[in-house]
């Protein structure tokens, strides 16, 4: 059991007095038990045995080591201000990411938003913000990002159509050599509610270099998921080579399949229950699509076309902006696991990067479509669009409410009848008092 470090304090001064006056072999002996004792290296422990409780005079003053306590600081912030403050401009136009991937970042987007007068830096500043490391960032931006501190329903359904006629693939069997093998999947907006139709969104991933489409489809018919994954092959920057779906009768279906065979596109499905083995598709289901669109209900045609509004930005803001890393290597080592990370790259980059699979009529566009954005005014775009959606929501949930309570104060049926005497009852009553009034037919 490990100790605690108060523990270890304790430890540290009932030996550190029996260290400094011991033999050469008795520190030693007492530097090994501390290093067993509190996990410590032996240098670290020596300079902790040597230091604590050790009085010095300087003058009349005399003054004891203690560990516990920390000196001030007296060197000078190195980032403040004006540094920081655009720092955080910056993160928030980036979408919020890591420190990791905003380093990578940073040299490329600060003179984009310098052009496009989005930002004013001074060159002294813009100095302090190139040279700032990862680690730094995060810490600077450790309480902007505290400040910005949903899970959804799974709404598959197994297609048994074909389904042994299309193979598995799973995650260790990808060649992710090329773009043009994608992952596909998605995402309901059901809002908790999974009676009638809804929204759902179309989420289309590259595995080689994480290029992502994403569509709204009216629901999950086959013919509208039909429709949006053609939209969705015109507008991917290379070749659409196989696609990998999980078991859901939106995806496993003739359609599908025979357009697959007659386009010479390579289809395979994922084992059942084994989410891992769409990985990939998945961690852009929140990343992308979740972190963009939340989780409220969507089931009206003003709500579907601002969907696809917003996802019309949100496919150049992600692709042209938001670096990303991708697991190169995974090491057990004890009971952690050690990951390791290639270096962050925007998915435009690693097309452009992948010279056999894109053609140079295809990088010529990429090209031309980069150097026409902003990604300062594609964020406020996805802003405006998403307060919009939101808006129309709370609107539905509102005129729901109203409904419901207007409905519940309606007198019922059955309670009126029964509470008003019928004009049968009430004749018998007023001739047994005898004031009632008889008609007679002429």
């Amino acid at each position: 059991m490990r100790l605690s470090m108060s523990e270890k304090r304790a430890v540290i001064g009932v030996t550190a007095e029996k260290y400094r006056k011991g033999s050469k072999k008795e520190k030693g002996a007492v530097l090994e038990h501390l290093v067993e004792l509190t996990g410590y290296t032996r240098r670290y422990a020596a300079w902790l045995l040597r230091h604590h409780g050790r009085r010095t005079a300087t003058g009349k003053t005399v003054v004891v080591g203690d560990i516990t306590k920390k000196m001030a600081r007296t060197r000078p912030r190195a980032y403040e201000g004006e540094v920081v403050e655009v720092l955080k401009k910056i993160w928030m136009i980036m979408d919020c990411i890591c420190g990791k991937r905003l380093r990578v970042a940073l040299p490329e987007i600060i003179p984009v938003l310098r052009e496009n007068f989005e930002i004013d830096l001074s060159t002294d500043d813009e100095r302090k913000l190139q040279k700032m490391s990862a680690a730094t960032i995060d810490r600077l931006l450790a309480s902007e990002r505290r400040k910005y501190n949903l899970k959804g329903r799974s709404q598959t359904k197994p297609g048994t159509l074909l389904k042994h006629q299309i193979p598995i693939r799973t995650f260790s069997d990808w060649d992710e050599s090329k773009p043009g093998f994608v992952e596909i999947d998605l995402v309901g907006h059901d809002g908790g509610d999974g009676r009638g139709d809804f929204c759902q969104t179309l989420d289309v991933t590259d595995v080689h270099t994480g290029w992502t489409e994403t569509e709204a489809v009216r629901n999950k018919a086959q013919v509208w998921v039909f429709k949006g994954l053609t939209a969705i092959r015109k507008r991917l920057p290379f070749h659409l080579l196989g696609i990998d779906s999980d078991n859901g009768s939106e995806f496993i279906n003739n359609e599908l399949y025979r357009y697959c065979i007659s386009e010479r596109i390579t289809f395979t499905r994922a084992r059942p229950h084994r989410k891992n083995d769409n990985c990939f598709v998945e961690e852009k289901n929140w990343s992308v699509v979740r972190r963009n669109v939340g989780y409220r209900r969507y089931d009206s045609a003003e709500q579907f076309e601002v969907l696809n509004e917003l996802y019309s930005h949100l496919r150049l803001y992600t692709n042209y902006f938001l670096p990303t890393m991708k697991l190169v290597n995974k090491e057990r080592v004890g009971s952690r696991v050690k990951k390791t990370y290639d270096q962050p790259k925007t998915p435009y980059k690693r097309v452009l990067d992948s010279s056999e699979a894109v053609t140079a009529a295809q990088k010529r566009r990429l090209n031309e479509t980069y150097r026409k954005l902003n990604p300062a005014q594609l964020k406020r775009s996805i802003t405006r669009l998403q307060r919009k959606l939101e808006d129309l929501a709370i609107r539905k949930e509102k005129n729901k409410e109203a409904t419901q309570v207007g409905r519940a104060r309606e007198p019922k049926v059955g309670a009126t009848n029964a509470a008003r005497p019928s004009a049968l009852s009430s004749s018998r009553v007023a001739r047994r008092k005898g004031t009632g009034v008889h008609k007679h037919e002429n």
